[in-house]
């Protein structure tokens, strides 16, 4: 029968306890010494609960995921193994002090600088650097991580991880190597496709999840070669998703907090019934590892591009071509929308399938065949979505009215970039003196600009709402509510207009060296 100790309350209380932290918070509480706490667990034989076991996911899947080995050419060395190595430490030949007993030796027998482009670490053999031939030879310089979508070797990683690559190496969980090429990748959502040949033998591979069952909060498991310790496995939940780190026009991130490090780019991240939820990209990390914050390409995205890279090694995309940005609660505001949504067009390129379809500076795109859209980044991942040379019904909102549009899709070129905005050829025409104190009222100080085209901005009041909203001195303005203007009577001109329409904010057209972009300013009080 158990006793109080001096007064502190029974360990009648730990055996009562149901759980594990149970017995020990009963413990804590009694004061009772560790060694005796052991005895009465092991003879109550206290039943944990139930927790989740990766273990099962984990037998499952782990053969189908690989360590990615990149190798290329770098300096010669010594193919023999009489060489001797050298380090220093960080610094390089040229760094060393003329006394250094290193850099004499090297003078002495007539060596040159022994720096090679992997950094610090040299190797010389009885043939001096370079070796007999002076030519390269492969050597790794990078890993990561992947798996196979097929039974027949296809292995999805990321374009980062084999961008600079020569040559590739995936390295199985039992320790098998062999070699992969290169099938084809996208740098615009980091994806990479690479083959294996196993002559004839069928690989484990994993299959992809549906992002409609795939919610925050879920458990997810990481395998992959973090810091070259390949076969690493780790466990959290879904953090987020649609996430935008500013990685480029696709991103739609999930956010785990599984720990991901350097070495797990390029790897899955499992749900618990084995399928692939995601593709482990990037990391936040102030420390330069793991704190909690990862991200995943979703296998939405994934899927697609991928099957695009094993057909053809290439990713073809329908393209639009018009600059846009997301539609601010001041810019619906300017411009009569209910709502900020949908992707504002700062400028369709000349010839681009926009323009040819007539689409217009300051239209917002609000719907893609009939799908609303949500902002400018989901009109981006919609139409590079969709196949070249298909029809696209836009829903537009243009001068206060919705009206529709149909596009026959380009293809996106290679190197596509935004496109800047056209300038009008309006005349320029005397300033008025009430225009130019509107404008002052604005916190703008307005001039003609040296081409004729626009007005110049030379001067910016620091308190004003146009500071606030980045405009700078030096750049020009373009168009006010979707119309051309050429001296600052034209601006006051649209803005009374405006005011009459019951608008409190007017769209400012803004042009600088980067390109255009539009930006909605308070009218309230403008003569």
């Amino acid at each position: 029968m158990l006793k109080n100790f001096n007064g502190r309350p029974s360990l009648a209380t730990v055996l009562k306890a149901s759980t594990v932290a149970g017995i020990a918070a009963a413990v804590l509480a009694t004061g009772v010494p560790l060694e005796i706490t052991r005895s009465y667990a092991e003879a109550v034989k206290v039943q944990a609960p139930a927790v989740p076991s990766f273990a099962n996911v984990v037998d499952a899947v782990s053969p189908a995921v690989v360590s990615v080995r990149v190798e290329n050419r770098v300096n010669p060395v010594a193919d023999n193994n009489e060489g001797f190595s050298f380090d220093f430490n960080g610094r390089g030949f040229d760094d060393l002090p003329d006394d250094h007993p290193l850099k004499r030796f090297f003078k002495q027998f007539g060596q040159q600088d022994p720096n090679d482009q992997q950094g610090h670490q040299h190797r010389f053999g009885q043939n001096g650097p370079g070796g007999p031939n002076g030519k390269g030879r492969l050597r790794p310089v990078a890993q990561g991580s992947g798996f196979f979508i097929s039974e027949d070797g296809y292995i999805v990683t990321n374009n980062h991880v084999v961008s600079d690559g020569q040559a590739f190496v995936a390295v199985m969980n039992d320790g098998t190597e062999l070699d992969a090429k290169l099938i084809g990748k996208d740098p615009r959502t980091d994806l990479a496709v690479l083959k294996v040949d196993g002559k004839g033998k069928k690989f484990t591979y994993v299959n992809w999840a549906d992002d409609n069952n795939v919610r925050v909060g879920d458990w997810v498991v990481a395998v992959g070669n973090p810091f070259g310790l390949g076969g690493t496995v780790t466990a959290g939940i879904v953090s987020a998703r649609g996430r935008d780190i500013g990685s480029g026009p696709y991103d739609d991130y999930l956010q785990v907090d599984a720990a991901v490090n350097r070495g797990n780019s390029g790897g899955p991240t499992f749900n618990l019934s084995g399928e692939v939820v995601g593709i482990n990209t990037a990391i936040f990390s102030p420390s330069g590892g793991s704190v909690g914050i990862a991200f995943a390409i979703p296998a939405s995205t994934a899927k697609d591009v991928v099957a695009d890279l094993m057909k053809d090694g290439q990713v073809s995309r329908g393209w639009l071509g018009v600059q846009i940005q997301p539609v601010t609660k001041d810019i619906a505001e300017s411009i009569g929308l209910s709502e900020p949504s949908g992707a504002l067009v700062v400028a369709p390129q000349a010839g681009s399938p926009g323009d040819k379809a007539g689409m217009k500076a300051g239209d917002v795109v609000t719907a893609l065949n009939g799908e609303t859209i949500k902002d400018a980044r989901d009109l981006s991942r919609r139409i590079g979505a969709m196949q070249p040379g298909s029809k696209a019904e836009l829903s537009v909102w243009r001068a206060g009215k919705a009206q529709s549009l149909t596009v026959e899709l380009g293809t996106l070129p290679a190197d596509q970039k935004d496109a800047s905005a056209d300038d009008n050829n309006q005349p320029q025409q005397p300033e008025a003196p009430a225009s130019e104190k509107a404008l002052a009222d604005l916190g703008l100080t307005v001039g003609p600009s040296d081409d004729g085209k626009g007005l110049a901005i030379t001067g910016i009041d620091p308190d004003s709402d146009a500071a606030d909203k980045g405009i700078k001195e030096g750049e020009k303005i373009t168009s006010v509510n979707n119309q051309e203007v050429s001296s600052a009577a034209d601006v006051v001109r649209v803005l009374n207009q405006a005011k009459k329409d019951g608008r409190t904010r007017a769209l400012f057209q803004i042009q600088s060296g980067e390109g255009s972009r539009f930006v909605a300013l308070p009218i309230n009080g403008q003569g």
